[in-house]
């Protein structure tokens, strides 16, 4: 973790990713669907195309331009908060690890439904956030509010993959805990080990997954 001024940092890689959002989907628009295609995940692919569980968080419906608005705006009131708090690097570690998580659990928990959209990535945050503000004493009543409306919205709203909410929700949870747990910065090569077996266990789980 690192200790910021909030008034003198840019959170550039918040700033990069909504960037990298809203080029793929104006590249979906001009594709005629190709691109939509070519990046959305659906679990059947997974053993030929495995990098769809990434690419997907980069895609949104283009049938409904409330849903790039709403994980927009998602991003950008989570991602420059939580970026101050953990730095850039972390801070896109957390994001792809948590949208790694939202499609392993549509692959483990719908395995025949195609999904789009930054969700998982942003409900990691949400995880990150909960478990951040924890270990700085706070009370997280209003988090905590707006956090299980939005997963009771997953579940009663058609076409909202809540697998994917879930799957984010835990592992931003759980990446945050390690950062917070690994600090120091004598703890940084703990800190990256750990990291890492969090993103191999993602894979072990893929991998059983497939096999099963």
């Amino acid at each position: 973790m690192t200790k910021r001024r909030s008034g003198a940092y840019r959170p550039a890689a918040t700033y990069a990713l909504l960037g990298v959002v809203g080029a793929v989907y104006a590249a979906q628009w001009l594709s005629g669907g190709t691109v939509t295609e070519s990046l959305l995940y659906w679990p059947p692919l997974t053993a030929i195309e495995p990098w769809r569980m990434l690419t997907t968080v980069f895609v949104h419906s283009t049938a409904s331009l409330f849903h790039i608005l709403f994980n927009g705006f998602s991003l950008y009131v989570l991602g420059t908060l939580v970026e101050r708090l953990i730095g850039r690097g972390r801070f896109v570690t957390l994001f792809l690890l948590a949208g790694l998580g939202g499609s392993v659990a549509v692959l483990w928990l719908a395995p025949a439904v195609a999904v789009v959209g930054a969700s998982g990535a942003i409900f990691g945050l949400f995880g990150a956030l909960f478990v951040i503000q924890r270990s700085f004493g706070g009370a997280n009543v209003q988090l905590l509010i707006v956090l299980a409306l939005n997963l009771v919205m997953g579940f009663i709203v058609p076409g909202i993959s809540w697998q994917a909410h879930i799957g984010g929700l835990v592992v931003g949870a759980l990446v945050a805990w390690v950062m917070v747990a690994t600090r120091q910065s004598h703890q940084r090569a703990q800190q990256v080990g750990l990291l890492v077996a969090v993103a191999g266990a993602l894979v072990a789980l893929t991998t059983l997954r497939l096999f099963a």
